[in-house]
Protein backbone atom coordinates (compact mmCIF):
# COMPACT_ATOMS: atom_id res chain seq x y z
CA UNK A 1 0.00 0.00 0.00
CA UNK A 2 1.00 3.61 -0.52
CA UNK A 3 3.58 5.03 0.23
CA UNK A 4 5.46 1.74 -0.38
CA UNK A 5 3.57 0.93 -3.57
CA UNK A 6 5.42 1.45 -6.84
CA UNK A 7 2.19 2.56 -8.51
CA UNK A 8 1.94 6.24 -9.47
CA UNK A 9 -0.54 8.03 -7.21
CA UNK A 10 -3.35 10.42 -8.10
CA UNK A 11 -4.49 12.40 -5.01
CA UNK A 12 -8.26 12.56 -4.59
CA UNK A 13 -9.85 15.19 -2.37
CA UNK A 14 -13.54 14.90 -1.51
CA UNK A 15 -15.39 18.16 -0.85
CA UNK A 16 -18.78 17.19 0.53
CA UNK A 17 -21.47 19.18 2.32
CA UNK A 18 -22.84 22.69 2.44
CA UNK A 19 -20.44 25.57 2.08
CA UNK A 20 -19.79 27.80 5.07
CA UNK A 21 -22.47 26.28 7.29
CA UNK A 22 -21.37 24.31 10.34
CA UNK A 23 -23.82 22.70 12.73
CA UNK A 24 -23.75 20.50 15.81
CA UNK A 25 -23.96 17.52 13.50
CA UNK A 26 -21.67 18.43 10.59
CA UNK A 27 -18.83 20.68 9.59
CA UNK A 28 -19.40 22.91 6.58
CA UNK A 29 -16.89 23.46 3.82
CA UNK A 30 -14.80 26.60 4.24
CA UNK A 31 -11.32 27.72 3.30
CA UNK A 32 -10.24 27.04 6.89
CA UNK A 33 -11.47 23.44 6.74
CA UNK A 34 -10.09 22.59 3.28
CA UNK A 35 -6.82 24.58 3.13
CA UNK A 36 -4.73 21.86 4.79
CA UNK A 37 -6.13 18.96 2.75
CA UNK A 38 -5.71 21.00 -0.44
CA UNK A 39 -2.04 21.59 0.35
CA UNK A 40 -1.57 17.84 0.93
CA UNK A 41 -3.36 16.93 -2.29
CA UNK A 42 -1.15 19.19 -4.41
CA UNK A 43 2.05 18.01 -2.71
CA UNK A 44 1.32 14.28 -2.52
CA UNK A 45 2.32 13.02 -5.97
CA UNK A 46 4.73 13.66 -8.80
CA UNK A 47 1.96 13.10 -11.31
CA UNK A 48 0.67 16.35 -12.85
CA UNK A 49 -2.94 15.61 -11.82
CA UNK A 50 -5.13 16.30 -8.80
CA UNK A 51 -8.70 14.96 -8.64
CA UNK A 52 -11.39 16.74 -6.65
CA UNK A 53 -14.77 15.11 -6.01
CA UNK A 54 -17.58 17.53 -5.22
CA UNK A 55 -20.95 16.80 -3.64
CA UNK A 56 -22.47 20.08 -2.46
CA UNK A 57 -25.72 22.07 -2.78
CA UNK A 58 -23.83 25.34 -2.26
CA UNK A 59 -23.94 27.85 0.55
CA UNK A 60 -21.70 30.84 1.26
CA UNK A 61 -20.60 32.69 -1.91
CA UNK A 62 -17.60 34.08 -0.03
CA UNK A 63 -16.28 30.67 1.03
CA UNK A 64 -17.02 29.29 -2.44
CA UNK A 65 -14.86 32.01 -3.97
CA UNK A 66 -12.07 31.57 -1.41
CA UNK A 67 -11.91 27.82 -2.02
CA UNK A 68 -12.03 28.37 -5.80
CA UNK A 69 -9.16 30.85 -5.62
CA UNK A 70 -7.02 28.58 -3.44
CA UNK A 71 -7.42 25.66 -5.84
CA UNK A 72 -6.35 27.82 -8.77
CA UNK A 73 -3.40 29.27 -6.83
CA UNK A 74 -2.12 25.80 -5.96
CA UNK A 75 -2.68 24.52 -9.49
CA UNK A 76 -0.53 27.36 -10.84
CA UNK A 77 2.16 27.08 -8.17
CA UNK A 78 2.49 23.29 -8.40
CA UNK A 79 1.89 23.09 -12.16
CA UNK A 80 -0.92 20.59 -11.74
CA UNK A 81 -4.01 19.96 -13.84
CA UNK A 82 -7.19 19.79 -11.78
CA UNK A 83 -9.92 17.28 -12.63
CA UNK A 84 -13.26 17.78 -10.90
CA UNK A 85 -15.89 15.05 -10.57
CA UNK A 86 -19.45 15.91 -9.58
CA UNK A 87 -21.30 13.29 -7.57
CA UNK A 88 -24.97 13.69 -6.58
CA UNK A 89 -24.83 17.46 -6.66
CA UNK A 90 -22.59 20.32 -7.76
CA UNK A 91 -25.01 23.20 -7.56
CA UNK A 92 -24.73 26.90 -6.80
CA UNK A 93 -21.57 27.29 -4.67
CA UNK A 94 -20.78 23.64 -5.36
CA UNK A 95 -20.58 24.42 -9.07
CA UNK A 96 -18.66 27.63 -8.31
CA UNK A 97 -15.92 25.47 -6.76
CA UNK A 98 -16.21 22.92 -9.60
CA UNK A 99 -15.19 25.49 -12.23
CA UNK A 100 -11.78 25.65 -10.54
CA UNK A 101 -11.20 22.39 -12.42
CA UNK A 102 -9.42 22.38 -15.76
CA UNK A 103 -11.86 19.62 -16.70
CA UNK A 104 -15.20 18.81 -15.07
CA UNK A 105 -16.99 15.46 -15.23
CA UNK A 106 -20.23 14.13 -13.78
CA UNK A 107 -22.38 11.04 -13.48
CA UNK A 108 -25.41 10.81 -15.80
CA UNK A 109 -27.63 11.38 -12.75
CA UNK A 110 -25.59 14.18 -11.20
CA UNK A 111 -27.34 17.53 -10.78
CA UNK A 112 -25.25 20.45 -12.01
CA UNK A 113 -25.71 24.21 -12.26
CA UNK A 114 -27.98 26.52 -10.28
CA UNK A 115 -25.89 29.56 -11.20
CA UNK A 116 -27.80 32.13 -9.21
CA UNK A 117 -28.22 33.74 -5.81
CA UNK A 118 -31.05 33.17 -3.36
CA UNK A 119 -32.15 34.64 -0.05
CA UNK A 120 -35.22 33.50 1.85
CA UNK A 121 -36.97 34.60 5.00
CA UNK A 122 -40.45 34.68 6.58
CA UNK A 123 -42.91 37.42 7.41
CA UNK A 124 -44.53 37.20 10.85
CA UNK A 125 -45.94 40.73 11.12
CA UNK A 126 -49.56 39.70 10.46
CA UNK A 127 -49.29 36.75 12.83
CA UNK A 128 -48.12 38.86 15.77
CA UNK A 129 -50.84 41.42 15.01
CA UNK A 130 -53.49 38.72 15.33
CA UNK A 131 -52.28 37.66 18.77
CA UNK A 132 -51.79 41.21 19.99
CA UNK A 133 -47.99 41.27 20.18
CA UNK A 134 -46.28 44.62 19.76
CA UNK A 135 -42.83 44.55 18.15
CA UNK A 136 -40.40 47.15 19.59
CA UNK A 137 -37.13 47.75 17.74
CA UNK A 138 -34.58 50.45 18.48
CA UNK A 139 -31.76 51.13 16.02
CA UNK A 140 -29.03 53.64 15.30
CA UNK A 141 -29.09 53.72 11.50
CA UNK A 142 -32.20 53.69 9.32
CA UNK A 143 -31.25 50.45 7.55
CA UNK A 144 -30.26 48.44 10.62
CA UNK A 145 -33.57 46.56 10.73
CA UNK A 146 -33.68 45.73 7.02
CA UNK A 147 -36.04 42.81 6.33
CA UNK A 148 -37.00 42.35 9.99
CA UNK A 149 -39.40 39.37 9.69
CA UNK A 150 -41.65 40.79 12.41
CA UNK A 151 -42.27 44.07 10.60
CA UNK A 152 -44.01 44.74 7.25
CA UNK A 153 -41.80 44.34 4.21
CA UNK A 154 -40.50 47.60 2.72
CA UNK A 155 -39.95 47.96 -1.05
CA UNK A 156 -36.68 49.82 -0.47
CA UNK A 157 -35.38 46.93 1.66
CA UNK A 158 -36.21 44.43 -1.08
CA UNK A 159 -34.52 46.63 -3.69
CA UNK A 160 -31.38 46.85 -1.55
CA UNK A 161 -31.17 43.08 -1.10
CA UNK A 162 -31.77 42.48 -4.81
CA UNK A 163 -29.01 44.95 -5.68
CA UNK A 164 -26.57 43.01 -3.50
CA UNK A 165 -27.72 39.73 -5.03
CA UNK A 166 -27.13 41.12 -8.53
CA UNK A 167 -23.54 42.02 -7.65
CA UNK A 168 -22.88 38.54 -6.23
CA UNK A 169 -24.57 36.92 -9.24
CA UNK A 170 -22.45 38.98 -11.66
CA UNK A 171 -19.30 37.78 -9.86
CA UNK A 172 -20.45 34.15 -10.15
CA UNK A 173 -21.23 34.57 -13.86
CA UNK A 174 -17.85 36.19 -14.47
CA UNK A 175 -16.02 33.27 -12.84
CA UNK A 176 -17.95 30.69 -14.89
CA UNK A 177 -17.31 32.57 -18.13
CA UNK A 178 -13.62 33.02 -17.35
CA UNK A 179 -13.18 29.30 -16.72
CA UNK A 180 -15.54 27.71 -19.25
CA UNK A 181 -15.24 30.37 -21.97
CA UNK A 182 -16.01 29.09 -25.46
CA UNK A 183 -17.18 25.73 -24.07
CA UNK A 184 -20.52 27.28 -23.05
CA UNK A 185 -23.21 26.37 -25.57
CA UNK A 186 -26.23 28.46 -24.55
CA UNK A 187 -27.24 32.07 -23.96
CA UNK A 188 -26.64 33.86 -20.67
CA UNK A 189 -30.38 33.90 -20.03
CA UNK A 190 -30.53 30.12 -20.31
CA UNK A 191 -27.36 29.34 -18.36
CA UNK A 192 -27.39 31.88 -15.56
CA UNK A 193 -31.03 31.98 -14.43
CA UNK A 194 -30.57 29.59 -11.50
CA UNK A 195 -31.73 26.48 -13.37
CA UNK A 196 -30.01 23.12 -12.90
CA UNK A 197 -29.67 20.04 -15.06
CA UNK A 198 -28.72 16.36 -15.07
CA UNK A 199 -25.24 15.42 -16.27
CA UNK A 200 -25.93 14.82 -19.99
CA UNK A 201 -27.71 18.15 -20.45
CA UNK A 202 -25.03 19.95 -18.43
CA UNK A 203 -22.53 18.46 -20.89
CA UNK A 204 -24.49 19.68 -23.91
CA UNK A 205 -24.63 23.17 -22.38
CA UNK A 206 -20.86 23.16 -21.84
CA UNK A 207 -21.02 23.33 -18.05
CA UNK A 208 -19.04 20.08 -17.82
CA UNK A 209 -16.64 18.26 -20.14
CA UNK A 210 -18.18 14.83 -20.13
CA UNK A 211 -19.68 11.89 -18.27
CA UNK A 212 -17.09 9.94 -16.28
CA UNK A 213 -16.12 8.79 -12.80
CA UNK A 214 -12.81 9.57 -11.15
CA UNK A 215 -11.29 6.08 -11.37
CA UNK A 216 -12.11 5.52 -15.03
CA UNK A 217 -10.93 8.97 -16.11
CA UNK A 218 -7.67 8.82 -14.18
CA UNK A 219 -6.89 5.37 -15.61
CA UNK A 220 -7.68 6.67 -19.08
CA UNK A 221 -5.19 9.51 -18.59
CA UNK A 222 -2.43 7.82 -16.58
CA UNK A 223 -2.85 4.11 -17.33
CA UNK A 224 -4.33 1.12 -15.56
CA UNK A 225 -1.56 0.93 -12.94
CA UNK A 226 -2.31 4.21 -11.19
CA UNK A 227 -3.51 4.23 -7.59
CA UNK A 228 -6.06 6.70 -6.21
CA UNK A 229 -5.14 8.04 -2.76
CA UNK A 230 -7.92 9.83 -0.87
CA UNK A 231 -6.70 12.85 1.08
CA UNK A 232 -8.36 12.79 4.52
CA UNK A 233 -10.54 15.71 5.59
CA UNK A 234 -10.65 16.66 9.26
CA UNK A 235 -14.37 16.36 9.97
CA UNK A 236 -15.05 17.14 13.58
CA UNK A 237 -18.59 18.24 14.23
CA UNK A 238 -19.56 20.68 16.93
CA UNK A 239 -21.24 17.78 18.72
CA UNK A 240 -17.98 15.82 18.92
CA UNK A 241 -16.05 18.91 20.03
CA UNK A 242 -18.59 19.60 22.77
CA UNK A 243 -18.38 16.02 23.95
CA UNK A 244 -14.60 16.12 24.04
CA UNK A 245 -14.41 19.46 25.89
CA UNK A 246 -17.09 18.40 28.36
CA UNK A 247 -15.34 15.14 29.15
CA UNK A 248 -12.17 17.05 30.03
CA UNK A 249 -13.94 19.29 32.58
CA UNK A 250 -14.85 18.49 36.15
CA UNK A 251 -18.50 17.46 36.32
CA UNK A 252 -19.50 20.56 38.26
CA UNK A 253 -18.08 22.85 35.58
CA UNK A 254 -19.92 21.42 32.58
CA UNK A 255 -21.99 24.24 31.08
CA UNK A 256 -25.13 22.32 30.21
CA UNK A 257 -26.96 25.48 29.21
CA UNK A 258 -24.27 26.38 26.68
CA UNK A 259 -24.25 22.83 25.32
CA UNK A 260 -28.04 22.83 25.00
CA UNK A 261 -27.96 26.22 23.28
CA UNK A 262 -25.34 25.05 20.82
CA UNK A 263 -27.24 21.86 20.10
CA UNK A 264 -30.45 23.82 19.49
CA UNK A 265 -28.65 26.17 17.10
CA UNK A 266 -27.04 23.16 15.45
CA UNK A 267 -30.42 21.50 14.96
CA UNK A 268 -31.76 24.65 13.30
CA UNK A 269 -28.71 24.79 11.03
CA UNK A 270 -29.14 21.10 10.20
CA UNK A 271 -32.75 21.77 9.13
CA UNK A 272 -31.58 24.63 6.92
CA UNK A 273 -28.83 22.43 5.48
CA UNK A 274 -31.34 19.68 4.78
CA UNK A 275 -33.55 22.19 2.94
CA UNK A 276 -30.65 23.08 0.64
CA UNK A 277 -30.30 19.45 -0.47
CA UNK A 278 -34.09 19.09 -0.72
CA UNK A 279 -34.27 21.92 -3.27
CA UNK A 280 -32.68 19.51 -5.73
CA UNK A 281 -34.80 16.49 -4.80
CA UNK A 282 -32.05 14.89 -2.68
Amino acid sequence: MWPFSSKPVVPVLRLEGTIGRSSAFSRGLSLASVAGPLEKAFAMSKLPSVAIVINSPGGSPVQSNLIFNRIRQLATEKKKRVYVFCEDLAASGGYYIAVAGDEIYADPSSIVGSIGVIAATFGFDKAIDRVGIERRVYTAGNSKSTLDPFRPEKPEDVARIQSIQTEIHDTFIGVVKSRRGSKLEASDDDLFNGAFWAGPTAHKLGLIDGIADVRSKMREIHGEKIALKVVPMAKKSLLSRLSRSSSSMPHAEVDLEAIASNLAAGAANAIEERSLWARYGL
